[in-house]
């Protein structure tokens, strides 16, 4: 199964995250087929990027968000509105 999830980078106590499109087997900052955007989360205000036609194509294709993922699309969204 396809999965679109976040892909952990920074120093320690101060992440980054990518958000991507991976194969569920893989690990978590493994190999990735796509990315679709960016989280981080530790500067005032947290900066939020992702592509919502890219995550749109994927969801239609049947990869599946995990909750963290639904989350910042919610919060991306409404943010565009």
């Amino acid at each position: 199964m396809v999965k679109i999830r976040l892909k952990r980078f920074g120093k320690r106590n101060r992440p980054t995250y990518r958000i991507v499109v991976t194969d569920s087997r893989s690990p978590r900052d493994g190999r990735t087929l796509d990315e679709l955007g960016y989280y981080i989360p530790y500067r005032e205000p947290s900066v939020l990027k992702i592509n919502l036609e890219a995550y749109k194509q994927w969801i239609n294709k049947g990869a599946q968000p995990t909750r963290a993922v639904e989350n910042l699309i919610k919060i991306q969204e409404r943010n565009v509105q």
